[in-house]
């Protein structure tokens, strides 16, 4: 029984100490050109640790935040239309009035920087908050740089060059490709966009140039001989 009123006791000195040494934390919003007035800013809420204690926005740019026991602590502007920074707060036995230095959200509160700010507390607002983003207007490079649009231009390429390429190609050649089906496997290939058709058909005709001059040059020599032989058929 002695240790939990002791205990209790405990409890009420610390609890009526933090009220004592509370403070009243006091700034104001800067208007600037991005918000002019508090027309603009409408309803705002300065928060210290993300709602642990508030204060409102009054309509000359006053705040106050009452009952601060010594801490550290972070304090933001919640607000719909406008984005602000991030202040830490040091509320000290030591020191009468709060400490103010900047904070990035996401720092841990460990770490101190020697730079302070002013008090009371001075907030700014840094920009406005778009929730909604313009439509974009239609394209037509942006269209082309898709990956779909260039493989179905490619597409219309090989199939607009494929019968040009079959009017260059042998006629034996030709004939050899119908013969083993390959013609309507290239044509498959080419419809669904398979480069190695067109490759096929390129291949082809060049197989087909290169072995028609070794042709003439056969067939040269056995004209000849057959010439010699008819010029000496007739000397005899």
């Amino acid at each position: 029984m002695k240790m939990l009123r002791t205990l209790s006791l405990l409890g009420l000195l610390l609890s009526w100490s933090s009220i004592i040494f509370a403070v009243e934390l006091h700034g104001y919003i800067q208007w600037n050109n991005l918000c002019p007035d508090y027309g603009a800013l409408a309803s705002a809420k300065v928060l210290l640790d993300g709602g642990k204690m508030s204060g409102r926005v009054t309509r000359n740019g006053n705040f106050s935040i009452p009952d601060v026991p010594p801490g550290t602590y972070v304090l933001s502007v919640l607000s719909h239309d406008y984005s602000f920074d991030h202040v830490r707060i040091d509320v000290s036995l030591s020191e009468p009035l709060p400490e103010v230095r900047p904070y990035i959200f996401g720092t841990p509160l460990l770490t101190t920087t020697s730079f302070s700010l002013p008090y009371p507390i001075m907030l700014t607002p840094r920009h406005k908050n778009r929730y909604f983003s313009p439509r974009e207007s239609f394209n037509l490079l942006g269209m082309f740089q898709s990956p779909m649009m260039m493989i179905m231009a490619l597409t219309g390429v090989m199939m607009l060059a494929m019968p040009y390429i079959m009017k260059q190609l042998d006629p034996e050649t030709l004939d050899g490709l119908k013969g083993q089906g390959k013609v309507a496997g290239i044509e498959k290939s080419i419809q669904s966009g398979d480069p190695r058709g067109l490759s096929a058909l390129l291949s082809a005709g060049e197989e087909t140039k290169a072995s028609t001059p070794v042709a003439k040059s056969n067939t040269g020599p056995s004209m000849l001989q057959q010439r010699k032989g008819g010029k000496g058929n007739k000397r005899r």
